[in-house]
């Protein structure tokens, strides 16, 4: 029988179905913090982990959801002109009042308020993909086209 998922990663889970995604959580005992971790884990290429990171807009100081690919890093300048405004990294305590979850498990889904997000053109290019489900610990396997149905964001270049 299956261990109990933690509270977060019961959350994401429980949003998943609600939204209609046969996508399964899985806790694993090795970290998924990072991309690489994550990659690890779960014996797949660092490029197909998604990447759910929070920006915030520096004038507005609106939240911004920024969905990459493992394997790349983020050009915020040209985010930033996306969004509208310059945007810069959040800190822990920003992404947990917006996101409801700890830096390291951002999920792309479940969130406390709706984000507008912005998904790596490069994900797109693999047929499965992982993303983190609520805990340094907890992801869950999807395709690109559920990612952009499941976030409705917006496909882009970020690096």
């Amino acid at each position: 029988m299956a261990k109990e998922l933690s509270a977060s990663a019961r959350k994401v889970q429980e949003t998943l179905k609600t939204m209609g995604f046969a996508c399964e959580v899985v806790e694993l005992p090795d970290s998924t913090r990072t991309a690489v971790e994550a990659a690890q884990a779960v014996g797949c290429q660092v490029g197909q982990i998604v990447k759910s990171l929070i920006f915030k807009g520096r004038q507005s100081g609106k939240p911004v959801l920024v969905i990459a690919s493992g394997s790349n890093r983020v050009n915020e300048k040209r985010v930033g002109e996306l969004f509208g405004e310059p945007i810069e990294k959040a800190n822990a305590d920003f992404v947990r009042q917006h996101t409801g979850f700890a830096v390291g498990g951002v999920p792309p889904v479940g969130h406390l308020e709706p984000l507008q997000t912005f998904i790596d053109e490069d994900l797109l290019q693999y047929d499965e993909i992982w993303a983190a489900a609520g805990t340094p610990h907890a992801v869950f396997c999807l395709t690109p086209k559920d990612l952009m149905a499941m976030t409705g964001g917006e496909i882009t270049s970020i690096k």
